[in-house]
C-alpha cells in the first residue's frame, strides 16, 4: 500500500520549523508518540527524544520550545487528520442520515493505525489524546492559549459535526454540546473498556472500535430523532432501522456501517 503524502495544517504558532516538512521532523513526531505513550507526558523529555533519533536536544529545539507545545501539536494533529477524513469520506454523501452515521465511523475508527501514514502511527496517538490530551488545555494558559488559535483545529471540528447533526435536526437546541460530547464520550469509553471495565458496557474481548460505534450511534439517534408521535414515516423509519438490536460492523475499506441481520 502507496504511503500517503499528507502535509496537515496546524498553528504555526505551536513549533518553530514545520516538523511535517523534514525528515528530521517527521522522525521527530514519530518518536514522540511512541515515547510519550511509553513514559508519560512528565518523564518525556527532548534529552530523551533526542538519544532514540540519535540527535540533539538543540536540534528538537529548532523545531519546539518545548514538550508542551509538542503535545498540543500532536494533539491537533489528531483532530486534523480526522477532520481530513471526515471529508474525504462524506464528500460525495447528499443523504444527511448516511453523513452523520458516517462522520460517527470516522470518529470512531480515526484511533485505529492507518498504515499509509509512514511517521505517525493513530493507534498510539489516540492513547496520548485519551491519556494526556486534556492537559493541552486543562491549565492556567488556556485563555491566552485559546486567543492564540491553539484548539482552533478541535473548534472547527466540532463544528463539522454539528453541522451534520443540524442536517439531521435543524431544531435540535444542543448542537455544540452534541458533538464535542461525541468526541469525548468516543475516546472514553475505547479508554473505559481497555482500562475502567465498570464504566461502560463496552467489552474489551471482541472489537471494541465496532461496540463504541454502535454505542454511540444509538446515543445520537435516541437524542437527535427521539420517539414522539409527532413523528413522521421518515423520522420512524429511521428510528426503526438503527436502533434495532442488530449486529453493525466497520467497513475498513468506506468507513461505512454495514447492516447486518444475520
Amino acid at each position: 500500500m502507496a504511503l500517503l503524502s499528507i502535509e496537515l495544517k496546524i498553528n504555526e504558532k505551536l513549533f518553530k520549523n514545520d516538523p511535517q516538512r523534514t525528515d528530521l521532523g517527521r522522525k521527530i513526531l514519530q518518536y514522540s508518540v511512541i515515547m510519550i505513550d511509553e513514559l508519560g507526558l512528565e518523564r518525556f523529555n527532548f534529552k530523551k527524544l533526542a538519544q532514540r533519533i540519535g540527535s540533539t536536544e538543540a536540534s528538537i529545539y529548532r523545531y519546539f520550545e518545548n514538550k508542551y507545545l509538542l503535545l498540543i501539536y500532536l494533539v491537533n494533529w489528531y483532530w486534523e487528520w480526522m477532520s481530513f477524513r471526515i471529508d474525504l469520506k462524506t464528500m460525495e454523501i447528499e443523504d444527511p442520515v448516511r453523513r452523520l452515521r458516517t462522520v460517527i465511523s470516522c470518529i470512531v475508527d480515526t484511533a485505529k493505525r492507518n498504515t499509509t501514514v509512514a511517521f505517525i502511527d493513530e493507534d498510539i496517538l489516540h492513547r496520548i489524546v485519551v491519556a494526556e490530551g486534556t492537559k493541552a488545555y486543562h491549565n492556567k494558559a488556556v485563555d491566552a492559549q485559546n486567543r492564540d488559535g491553539f484548539f482552533s483545529s478541535y473548534k472547527e471540528l466540532s463544528k463539522k459535526v454539528a453541522d451534520v447533526i443540524l442536517e439531521n435536526n435543524p431544531d435540535f437546541p444542543y448542537p455544540r454540546s452534541m458533538a464535542s460530547n461525541i468526541l469525548e464520550m468516543t475516546n472514553n469509553h475505547i479508554y473505559f473498556a481497555e482500562h475502567l471495565p465498570s464504566l461502560t458496557e463496552v467489552k474489551d474481548n471482541c472489537d471494541i472500535l465496532a461496540q463504541v460505534e454502535e454505542l454511540m450511534l444509538y446515543y445520537i439517534w435516541k437524542l437527535i430523532f427521539p420517539p414522539t408521535v409527532q413523528h413522521d414515516e421518515k423520522e420512524q423509519q429511521i428510528n426503526r432501522q438503527v436502533l434495532m438490536p442488530e449486529r453493525w460492523s466497520v467497513d475498513v475499506v468506506t468507513n461505512g456501517l454495514q447492516h447486518s441481520t444475520e
